[in-house]
């Protein structure tokens, strides 16, 4: 059995929620009049109502951290373990961790935690709004069994947003390739940014390259679109679906979360 279904079942499509945690310490947006304690009361409160929707699968994130960074802070990847440490006994679902852009700061939060998956770009090379975003596949992997934390399932994305590949071959390509060389456990297909939705013929062209491999939608995906989106994909990750007002930077609204959820279990028939 491979990682990604000894995380989420064999045959299943996972609805994976996000948990956006509050602008961290050092960052622009942080607040600090709130603190640390203003973020864990709000990613508290999103997983409460994640988990009551029932989502199949939580990830910590840090989508408030702007501007993004391709190699973070410490004292980011401290408190976004301390938080998640203090939501453990909390926690009923398999959850996950990504720490943006830093593939080698989410394998150690990975570690730390006890994070059954994490996802990151871990492969290609892009023109960033960050500059230019390269990778290293396999100095992440390496890191991962230095730290012995082998059973956490990675996700790769493929597509970066805020980004365009420098890689001249067609994403299908590139994705195939990723397969043979770096070992990922599930391939990501993401929108241009947070909230936009991959384009359908993007995930079904990953698909068909790789019948073999979890390919999920990492990105835009709406009520609207949670059927279509499951009949080509095995699973996605979603977050802003599942906001107040379908917005990326507020809390989320327990009755959308549910709805989705709804849409989501009709869609796979269970």
């Amino acid at each position: 059995m491979s990682r990604f279904e000894k995380v989420f079942g064999a045959g299943k499509k996972p609805v994976i929620a996000m948990v956006h945690l509050g602008a961290l310490p050092g960052t622009p947006l942080h607040d600090a009049r709130g603190g640390v304690e203003a973020i864990l009361a709000g990613a508290a409160a999103d997983l409460a109502a994640l988990q009551a929707a029932g989502v199949d699968a939580v990830m910590f994130g840090n989508e408030n951290d702007r501007p993004y960074e391709l190699k973070v802070d410490t004292a980011s990847t401290a408190t976004m373990a301390y938080v998640i440490g203090r939501l453990r006994d909390r926690i009923t679902v398999p959850f996950g961790v990504n720490v943006l852009w830093d593939p080698m700061a989410s394998v150690a939060l990975a570690a730390a935690t006890g994070a059954a998956f994490l996802r990151e770009i871990f492969t290609g090379t892009y023109a960033s709004d960050m500059g230019i975003w390269a990778p290293d596949a396999g100095a992440a992997q390496r890191y991962q069994h230095r730290l012995g934390n082998t059973d956490c399932a990675l996700l790769y994305n493929v597509s970066a947003e805020f980004a365009g590949s420098l890689d001249p071959r067609s994403l299908p390509d590139r994705a195939r390739s990723a397969v043979f060389s770096s070992i990922p456990d599930a391939v990501l297909v993401s929108g241009a940014i947070t909230g936009e939705a991959a384009e359908m013929r993007d995930l079904e062209a990953v698909k068909r390259v790789l019948p073999k491999t979890p390919v999920l939608a990492n990105t835009g995906v709406k009520h609207a679109t949670i059927a279509d989106v499951l009949r080509v994909a095995d699973g996605c990750i979603v977050g802003s679906a599942l906001k107040h007002g379908g917005d990326t930077w507020a809390t989320v609204d327990p009755d959308r979360a549910k709805d989705f959820m709804d849409k989501a279990r009709a869609a796979r028939g269970y």
